[in-house]
């Protein structure tokens, strides 16, 4: 036995599963039998009892849960921190384990009650005494990471658990002695893996598997080079073995269908403080501001979600709820991240969505200088299709050329700040790049969902459906171009082969001859079976007509590709003659703008099409300035690219057959931009249906009414 080594126990006297508070006890309640728990539980004390001193905590009717004296509270040295029990059926412990240490003679810390914390359950001692890992995501809060530093004057280590099996770091992490660590990765975030893998060596790593892990081999009790575990595998225990550990087997069966085994049923309360400790913790916290319809646009709870989901907790500290319908909600929120990293990651999210740092706390932006062409200084912020205004010496400037996936570049001439979005290639030495997350806000309009329904032909908010009626879709669209058109605006398509493969090509040709289409953006491929149909009534060797392939037709796009680089390209085809109908026909005889960007796939490739993939871009970007619709059919990877490069406010419309394609460009977030899953031939058909409705007095005169 080691005199020097001390454990708290308390005796399951009134143990049983009364309630559901975590994974294992769901369809556990009252199963637990009384004889079993308590011969287990006498098996595990004399085991310890054999290795250490054994102090017991007298059990109290009522709370079944003081068994698992770990949660008690987390002891270092002469100092104890109380545990802050999240659920109300154990809160009634903590004034108990409160007396016990206070009898002992410890210094006790007091958590506020609001700041959940549940002691060593959720906190663990390096076994070198160098650092504490401390959990959070289930039952503890990031923000008491910070008290802990403090009391207990040590660094902390934040990791967040993912899985709700392992609800408690005890559960799926056990720091051993020499070093070691015993832990299961699939119950921690990437970041908090990451952090692990930095501190402890890849040889000092013990990695459990799932089947140990949910028979808690993490949740041991670890005395020297003695574990003492309910069940372990064959290989768990050789890897022990080779680590120079004994493990001892002592079922616990009883205690797991309550989420708890070993460890969980003991608290280690002589903890030695190693001397030239440094009190220090990674954790990051700030305040947003969010305003707006927060309720009803969802963007208080889209908020919420973004700071859990990328590793970090919150308080709502003020929230204010509009008074009536038109009223906006004002909302500030205490947002603490587990380090700068994930702090910086999360907040770009928020000012994603609209969320500001308030006045008194709002800082400049951060500026790098450009040191290389081309490249950023590291930690850039990338920018979104949203309006975006900077802090420079104490002015907001709003970004020009607004875009998604760039860089934020400042230059200064004459005492004049200008900033612009620019791609990571196009930045120059002589400019600064935005770094970090401060001093940025971006400018969304969260409009309530009444307003936004006011108008029957008001544009459709963002969504995506195979359900919605495509008719509907269609009304609405085809009223919207004819907006357009009658005032003047812009309308770009972007369209894959798949618009000719379907029928389409005869819909899109006539949208361009009656003025709805004032650039086309595409591919090689497009043009080329659109053109091949012209020529030909084949598209890709298919009759369009019978819908059958063509004996030989597999030739035909060759000899399309052919035929108009005989010409020189397509506007001479057209000039010759020989292209006399078609999409690519109506471009040109309508002087409608096109740029075909070419692939490592493209035949031919025909003449127009551009192969310098970043003169394609740069042309793309330039004819996609001033847009007011984008419509998106069927085609993956340019609808992809051209809505990265088209600010918020254009209107997009994606159909494609492919759900995932229509969802993708939904999650850029624009209000503006619908998905419709659909065969894009029969839309294109009913777009033009509806088109030629609109056109009539009668139908003119109802709109307008």
């Amino acid at each position: 036995m080691t005199d020097s080594i001390r454990f708290l126990l308390c005796a399951p006297d009134h143990y049983d599963v009364d309630y559901v508070i975590n994974p294992w006890m769901e369809g556990n309640i009252h199963k637990s039998s009384r004889d079993r728990s308590v011969e287990q539980w006498h098996k595990l004390h004399e085991i310890i009892k054999e290795h250490a001193i054994v102090d017991l905590v007298p059990p109290e009717k009522g709370w079944p849960d003081m068994v698992f004296t770990a949660n008690a509270g987390l002891v270092l040295g002469n100092t104890v921190v109380i545990s802050r029990f999240y659920h109300k059926e154990r809160q009634g412990e903590e004034p108990y384990f409160k007396e016990w240490f206070l009898n002992q003679g410890f210094i006790v810390h007091e958590l506020p009650k609001d700041l959940p914390f549940e002691g060593a359950g959720d906190a663990l001692l390096d076994r070198e005494g160098r650092y504490l890992w401390a959990g959070y995501g289930f039952r503890s809060e990031l923000d008491s990471h910070p008290l802990l530093a403090k009391w207990l004057d040590i660094e902390v280590l934040s990791l967040r658990l993912t899985d709700e099996r392992f609800y408690h770091l005890d559960t799926c992490f056990c720091p051993l002695t020499g070093g070691y660590l015993l832990y299961y990765p699939p119950a921690f975030d990437s970041y908090s893996n990451r952090l692990i893998e930095m501190r402890v060596p890849p040889e000092k790593r013990i990695i459990v598997a799932e089947a140990d892990a949910v028979n808690f081999a993490c949740n041991a009790v670890n005395i020297n080079q003695t574990m003492i575990m309910n069940k372990v595998s064959d290989d768990l225990k050789s890897s022990l073995a080779e680590a120079g550990f004994n493990v001892i087997e002592t079922p616990l069966t009883e205690f797991l269908k309550a989420g708890g085994a070993a460890k969980c049923l003991t608290l280690r309360v002589t903890e030695p403080i190693i001397p030239d400790r440094e009190a220090k913790v990674l954790v990051e916290s700030r305040t947003v501001r969010m305003e707006g319809h927060l309720l009803d646009a969802g963007l208080i709870n889209q908020a919420l979600d973004l700071i859990v989901e990328g590793g970090g907790s919150f308080k709502v500290l003020n929230f204010n709820l509009g008074e009536q319908r038109q009223s906006t909600s004002l909302a500030e929120v205490k947002v603490s991240a587990p380090s700068h990293e994930v702090m910086e990651e999360i907040m770009s999210q928020l000012i994603d969505i609209g969320a500001v740092i308030p006045t008194e706390d709002v800082q400049d932006a951060k500026l790098e200088p450009v040191e290389q062409n081309g490249v950023a200084a590291d930690n850039f912020y990338v920018t979104t299709i949203y309006p975006t205004e900077i802090r420079v010496k104490g002015q907001w400037i709003l970004v020009q050329n607004q875009r998604m996936d760039g860089v934020i570049a400042i230059t200064e001439v004459d005492g004049h700040i200008q900033a612009k979005c620019k791609l990571l290639r196009d930045v120059q030495i002589g400019e600064q790049v935005v770094v970090d997350v401060v001093g940025i806000r971006t400018i969304r309009k969260t409009e309530s969902r009444e307003k936004r329904n006011q108008e029957e032909f008001s544009f459709m908010s963002a969504g995506v459906s195979s359900e919605r009626r495509v008719e509907l879709v269609v009304e609405q669209v085809a009223w919207e171009l004819r907006q357009i058109r009658d005032r003047g605006g812009k309308v770009v398509v972007t369209g894959g082969p798949v618009v000719i493969h379907t029928g389409g090509s005869e819909h899109l040709a006539s949208l361009i001859r009656q003025g709805y289409v004032q650039v086309l953006l595409g591919g090689n491929a497009i043009a080329v079976h659109d053109i091949e149909q012209s020529l030909m009534g084949t598209s890709l060797g298919v009759d369009m007509k019978q819908g059958v392939a063509v004996h030989g037709g597999h030739r035909h796009h060759l000899k399309t590709i052919n035929t108009i680089r005989r010409c020189g390209n397509i506007a001479k085809a057209v000039e010759a003659g020989v292209l006399t109908n078609g999409v690519m026909y109506e471009c040109v005889k309508n002087n409608v703008p096109f740029v075909l960007a070419g692939s490592i796939r493209d035949d031919g490739p025909l003449p127009d099409t551009q192969m310098d993939l970043i003169k394609a871009q740069e042309e793309y970007t330039e004819l996609l300035k001033g847009a007011d619709m984008v419509l998106m059919l069927s085609t993956m990877l340019h609808s992809i690219g051209v809505g990265n490069m088209t600010p918020a406010g254009v209107k997009m419309v994606c159909v494609d057959i492919n759900p995932a394609v229509v969802t993708k460009l939904s999650d850029r977030g624009s209000v503006e931009s619908i998905g419709v899953v659909t065969d894009v031939g029969l839309f294109l058909s009913l777009l033009i249906a509806q088109l030629e409705q609109l056109t009539s007095p009668y139908s003119l005169a109802q709109v307008e009414a």
